[in-house]
């Protein structure tokens, strides 16, 4: 004969509830860990006794994190459902403006390529024609202020270049200097030795009582 259903209720007496809740307790806290093994979850399980007594258990993972981390999922849970029908409504309105203003720049672009000029009256003509002409003015400003750079810096190149040949050619022209100086000076030291090395003419001698030669 099978165990009929038992009815869920509050134990009254007192040692039988302190019993249970302890039986019941430990396969609780059992299953919790085999969820964790099992599923590789993490599990933070609290339980209070109804003498307020403490009983938890945590994975591997210590009990404070684990809680940190559900208040901070709570919280943006919260949040997230309380602002959704405002966010949705601002992020509503923003898109149909840039919706807009993306639709306006395309317009303006296609006017200054010429094209979609139909529907412009005179007045409006007038005054794409007077921006296209302030355009062209800062980008002719703008090359000519290019172009005097460029010029600039190959004058600055030039004169640079030059300086440097100049330079050179007097480093040049003191060097030839220097080998003309050293040349004329080897020649007068090359004179002075060949005179020092030639023979004096013998002086007539005098032969007392003989004859002269």
């Amino acid at each position: 004969m099978g165990r009929g259903r038992v009815e869920l209720k509050r134990i009254e007496n007192k040692i039988n509830r302190q019993v249970t809740f302890s039986k019941r307790r430990s396969g609780l806290f059992k299953k919790a860990h085999e969820l964790s093994v099992l599923c590789d979850a993490e599990v933070a399980l609290i339980v209070f006794s109804h003498k307020w007594k403490l009983y938890e258990y945590s994975t591997d993972s210590c009990m404070e994190k684990i809680l940190e981390r559900y208040e901070r999922h709570y919280y943006a849970e919260r949040h997230l459902v309380a602002t959704e029908p405002e966010s949705q409504g601002e992020w509503s309105v923003e898109y149909n403006r840039l919706k807009a203003k993306v639709e306006l720049l395309q317009k303006n672009h296609r006017h200054y390529m010429g094209e979609d000029l139909d529907p412009l009256s005179l007045k409006e003509l007038q005054n794409l024609e007077q921006q296209l002409d302030t355009a062209l003015k800062h980008i002719r400003a703008r090359k000519n202020q290019l172009l005097n750079e460029s010029i600039s810096e190959l004058q600055r190149k030039e004169k640079a270049i030059k300086e440097q040949n100049a330079m050179l050619a007097n480093q040049i022209k003191e060097r030839e200097k220097t080998g003309a100086r050293q040349s004329q000076w080897g020649q007068q030291d090359n004179g002075l030795n060949t005179s020092s090395f030639v023979l004096p003419h013998p002086h007539p001698s005098l032969n007392i009582g003989g004859i002269y030669q």
